[in-house]
């Protein structure tokens, strides 16, 4: 990522993750997310869910296939004013360790509505960053 890309993605509050399932079926969902690096985390947190954490399809997706995508974009009736960030890169699951710990550390300075959820219970995405590609307007609104 470059700088302007950086910056552009610090400024967003929610990425939306694309993942795939073993079928080739693609999966999106948006998600929190704090970056260390080129590292994203995003933790499964206490929202309601129709599953179990470990049952979410997200999770098993990325079990059976490492390989996501992250989008960032914003509209505006201006189109001159439009973009987006594409974000590619492998993704890791997290359940106990160091790095699930930064990572929610780094997540409850991000977002102070997980600092009274148990996430140390529930398993982290880490997102190693491979690829970035951007167009348009990367100036936050």
């Amino acid at each position: 990522m470059d700088e302007a890309e950086r910056r552009y993605l610090l400024a967003q509050r929610v990425l939306r993750l694309a993942t795939v399932d073993p079928t080739g079926q693609p999966f999106l969902v948006p998600i929190c997310f704090a970056l260390d690096g080129t590292t994203l985390y995003s933790a499964i947190d206490e929202k309601p869910k129709q599953t179990s954490p470990s049952g979410l399809r997200r999770l098993r997706n990325v079990a059976s296939n490492p390989r996501v995508a992250l989008l960032a974009d914003h509209y505006t009736e201006d189109w001159s004013r439009l973009g987006y960030l594409l974000l590619l890169g492998r993704a890791r699951i997290l359940v106990t360790g160091a790095q699930h710990t930064r990572a929610l550390a780094l997540l409850r300075e991000r977002y102070p509505q997980y600092r009274t959820m148990d996430l140390e219970s529930r398993p982290v995405l880490a997102i190693e960053i491979e690829r970035s590609a951007s167009w348009g307007q990367l100036e936050p609104l």
